[in-house]
């Protein structure tokens, strides 16, 4: 054991050459980051859990009811034991195969099985009060630490210069504010690692998986290396847009959907500008460029700027969906719901719209071929009283002539 330890603190992995743990010791100040201190982590995720049931049920749930926002009336299944047995344990989209297997079992029509699943799917799904809590929660989250990360930033002589970042380093003191602002924010991500497989299942949920796992290394690798300074910046950078998606879920669960465009809007721009410009440009320029005016690659150096150009692949992802959808907004004037859903809905949500969606066309085009019906039977109706009245005038102006 003691051996796996000191090959994993070995000071060329984690510290730049020319530079050894007993300089960081040397650092002047009230507090130098410790790999110690990171377990406070764990126990600040807990209480995180803890708050958001809390704040869930005593605050967004009744929030929720306050902005109107409404679950849909689901249609319970009827009880079939082979089925809720073939759900439960093979599959919730059987095949076509399957689906004839069960039929053959159950004494059911294949529509029957097929419905029989839709509605279980949909049974299944979260309501939009779930939803709205959840968003609800992730919103006072990165509203509070956007807000208390730049105020603790603005003054800092590397948030105007990037170049300062790397200034004295390893001995840069560790201010208290900027302690408790990585703490916080590790036990937040170690939180929604912990509750992802009781919150609400997206389309991009293995995108979510891989982006909590690098925001923990990043931090914990950063911090272990006394990279602080830089770790409050990309922390401020993925703030700054994150409570303004959250806040557009919220009016969309509730239905105010000229809100929700608005904040969207808002949202799509601030995150462009920071993900695509802000954070190449002066976050990965720093660490992978003017880091090497003050010391030369390590191992460290290339782990570290691999996890942040892992959060930008991740970033240019999201923002292909973002500008597909600002393309419906702008083209046909709406977000459309299924658009939406590519940033925000889970994959079986996804289906079931689709078969709505597919019964909702069905019975539009019923509605249009019955006011067509109604259109042609009108226009003929009036074609023959035309015809009526010509022949009656015609009769007439001939009628001189015969007498």
């Amino acid at each position: 054991m003691e051996q796996i330890s000191q090959w994993l603190w070995k000071q060329e992995y984690w510290l730049p050459p020319g530079i050894s743990w007993e300089d960081m010791e040397k650092m002047e100040g009230s507090r130098r980051p410790l790999p110690r201190d990171l377990l406070l982590a764990l126990p600040l995720a807990l209480g995180f859990i803890m708050l958001r049931y809390a704040f869930e049920r005593r605050v967004a749930f009744p929030l929720s009811r306050v902005l109107g926002v409404k679950d849909q009336v689901r249609l319970k299944v009827t009880p079939a034991p082979h089925l809720e047995a073939f759900y439960t344990k093979n599959s919730r989209q059987p095949t076509q195969n399957e689906i004839t297997s069960l039929v053959n079992q159950c004494n059911l029509t294949q529509r029957q099985v097929e419905t029989w699943f839709r509605n279980r799917r949909n049974q299944d799904r979260p309501s939009n009060s779930k939803k709205f809590c959840e968003a609800s929660w992730r919103f006072v989250f990165y509203l509070v630490a956007f807000t208390a990360g730049f105020a603790s930033l603005i003054n800092t002589p590397w948030f105007w210069e990037q170049r300062e970042c790397w200034r004295g380093y390893p001995q840069q003191p560790v201010q208290d504010v900027h302690y408790w602002y990585y703490m916080l924010e590790l036990g937040f991500y170690w939180s929604l690692l912990l509750c992802v497989s009781v919150d609400v299942k997206r389309k991009d949920f293995k995108e979510q998986i891989i982006h909590h796992f690098a925001t923990i290394f990043l931090l914990g690798f950063s911090y272990c290396s006394n990279y602080i300074r830089v770790g409050t910046l990309v922390m401020l950078v993925h703030d700054s847009s994150d409570f303004l998606l959250e806040s557009a879920k919220m009016f969309n669960y509730a239905g105010w959907k000229k809100t929700c465009d608005s904040l969207f809007v808002i949202f799509a721009a601030v995150f462009l500008v920071t993900r695509l410009v802000v954070f190449p440009s002066k976050i990965i320029y720093t660490t992978l460029v003017l880091s090497m005016e003050m010391f030369e690659p390590f191992m460290g150096y290339y782990f570290f700027n691999a996890l942040l150009l892992v959060l930008q692949v991740l970033h240019i992802y999201w923002a292909y969906l973002i500008l597909r959808m600002i393309y419906k907004f702008l083209f046909l004037g709406k977000l459309d719901k299924d658009e939406r859903s590519d940033v925000e809905s889970e994959p079986e949500e996804e289906e079931y719209e689709e078969e709505e969606e597919h019964e909702e066309d069905q019975c539009s085009w019923r509605k249009r071929k019955v006011v067509l019906d109604s259109r042609l039977a009108m226009l003929s109706s009036s074609c023959v009283l035309n015809n009526l009245t010509n022949q009656k005038a015609d009769a007439n102006r001939r009628l001189p002539k015969a007498r």
